[in-house]
Formats: C-alpha cells, sequence, structure tokens
C-alpha cells in the first residue's frame, strides 16, 4: 500500500451508528457534508486528494468519528484500496455519497480528448467504480445507500460547459439506471441535484488547454467565455444557496427511511426542473438561447 493512500485514523475505533463514506471532502460541498454528519452523530470516512489533506479543518481531522483517506480518484487502484480502507476501519460502510467532482470550462471545439477523459473519470467513472467496489458489500448486508451529486448541469446543458454537463448526464444515466438494479435488493439511489452555489468553486474551473494556446478559435469564443463566465461567477456570488445548505439536503436523504431517486437541492434548481418538465422542446431551447449573456456578440471575431 502505498503512502498515499494511508488513511488518516480516528481516535476511537467504536462503530456503533451509521458509517457514511464521503468523496471530495477537502472544500466546498464534501467537507460541509462530513461537517453535518459529525455534527448529527454519524461516522465518516472522507477521502481528498494527498495534497489537499491538509486543507482540511484541524478539527474534522482529529475528530473522534471521522477518518481521512487521502486518495486521488482518477487512479482505479486509489478508488479500490478507497473502498477496502473505508470498510475496514469500523467493519463497514453504510452510505457512499459519491461528491468528488471538478469542471472544464471551455467549448466543444477547445476541448481535447484527455481533457475529455479527464473530466469523465473524475465525474463520472469514478463515482461508477467505487460504487461497484461497495456493491458486494451492500448486496451481502442487504442494505446500503448511494448518493451521487450531481447538478443542474445533470438535467441541462450549458454552452461553455459542454464536458462537464455531459459528464453529469452520464452520472444521471448510469445512476437512474442502477436504481431500477438495486430496488429489488433493498439498496437506495439519489441523484441530489445542486444548482447555483454561493461558494469559491467558480475560482477553480479549469480552461482547456486550446483556449490559452490557440489564437484563431479563441478570437471567435472570445465572448463566449467572457459572458459566461461574468454571468456564472455573478449568480455564483449572489445565490442564497451555499455548501452547507446543500449539505443539510445530502444528510437529510442519508436519514430518510424512503429517499427519492431524485432530489432538487437549491431553488434554482427546482426551477430548471419545471421548465424542463413542463415547457414544450420546440420553446425551452429557443427561450434558454434568448436569455444567454451577450449572445448577440457570440461568433463575432474581436
Amino acid at each position: 500500500m502505498s503512502a498515499e493512500h494511508l488513511p488518516i485514523l480516528p481516535n476511537d475505533s467504536a462503530h456503533t451508528g451509521t458509517v457514511v463514506l464521503v468523496t471530495g471532502a477537502s472544500g466546498g460541498i464534501g467537507l460541509a457534508v462530513v461537517q453535518q454528519l459529525l455534527a448529527a452523530g454519524y461516522h465518516v470516512v472522507a477521502t481528498a486528494l494527498p495534497m489537499s489533506v491538509e486543507v482540511i479543518p484541524e478539527q474534522v481531522r482529529s475528530h473522534p468519528r471521522c477518518a481521512i483517506v487521502a486518495a486521488d480518484l482518477r487512479s482505479l487502484e486509489s478508488i479500490n484500496a478507497v473502498a477496502q480502507q473505508a470498510c475496514s476501519i469500523w467493519g463497514r460502510v453504510d452510505v457512499l455519497v459519491n461528491n468528488a467532482g471538478f469542471s472544464f470550462r471551455g467549448v466543444v471545439e477547445h476541448m481535447s480528448v484527455d481533457e475529455e477523459l479527464e473530466q469523465f473519470a473524475v465525474n463520472y467513472f469514478a463515482a461508477m467504480e467505487l460504487t461497484r467496489c461497495l456493491l458486494p458489500h451492500f448486496r451481502q448486508r442487504g442494505s446500503g445507500r448511494i448518493i451521487n451529486v450531481s447538478s443542474v448541469s445533470g438535467m441541462m446543458a450549458m454552452p461553455t460547459m459542454s464536458s462537464y454537463s455531459a459528464s453529469k448526464w452520464a452520472l444521471e444515466g448510469g445512476s437512474e439506471a442502477l436504481w431500477y438494479e438495486m430496488r429489488p435488493l433493498g439498496i437506495s439511489v439519489t441523484l441530489v441535484q445542486p444548482g447555483f452555489v454561493n461558494s469559491e468553486a467558480f475560482r477553480k474551473v479549469r480552461l482547456p488547454r486550446r483556449a490559452t494556446t490557440s489564437a484563431e478559435p479563441m478570437d471567435v469564443y472570445r465572448a463566449y467565455y467572457r459572458y459566461m463566465s461574468r454571468f456564472v461567477n455573478w449568480l455564483m456570488q449572489h445565490t442564497l444557496a451555499t455548501n452547507t445548505s446543500v449539505a443539510k439536503a445530502i444528510v437529510r436523504v442519508v436519514a430518510s427511511s424512503r429517499p427519492p431517486l431524485r432530489v432538487q437541492a437549491t431553488l434554482d434548481a427546482w426551477i430548471f426542473h419545471a421548465l424542463r418538465r413542463f415547457l414544450p422542446r420546440r420553446l425551452y431551447h429557443p427561450l434558454l438561447y434568448a436569455l444567454l449573456p451577450g449572445v448577440r456578440q457570440w461568433g463575432k471575431k474581436e
């Protein structure tokens, strides 16, 4: 076992109560979920990238009901190690919260195959592989709960975020199929769909390499990036939804006796869900296109 896979073990190895495995816990929604779970009395195994473990607050890292596992979920070896360690620390895992993820901000023409694969590796493949690792454990116990953190981008696509949307749509489709497969086995599957969240996450989006190195395509798409970046950043700084409010929605799913397949975790997620469900397609896409910020400037070279 490599050093990066060694967990920070809790001070108290007692395993009474529900054990929840949370990925992507170094900040944002993931860290808020861990904090809410600990406050509610749960035992938690939390994953973070090796270089991000020290970012987790000391009161979380040293909590007697919390174990931190450093792992890069882009690696299948790391995913398998996480599953094994999570089951061994307190003898079982009751709930899996697949929260780890990140976002490229790039138009389709700028994205490379390698960048697409990295986007899917974290947002989709890791969640499904960790789920596969734990399903035998859940089946043997006759119970288990899988909570996949999706996004409004999993119900509607946004320009300059095609790869992120595609990865979340994949997560939605895979989770929906899994819901049917697991229902006879007593294992629940829930997709939690946050919308825009008031956080610093917008500062962590990544630009594809071609967006910063290729002058000609960037000239064509410059307005796309400028207006969409301003729009998304403004929404994320002014929405009432927070990491904590989304985390509380996730913890409610953990505690629910009969969780639904989908949970809209923010007001705008409810609004987008209603638009998608009730507005005719012949009106839906033209309306959203017309509402895009600065769309009349799109496609013009600057």
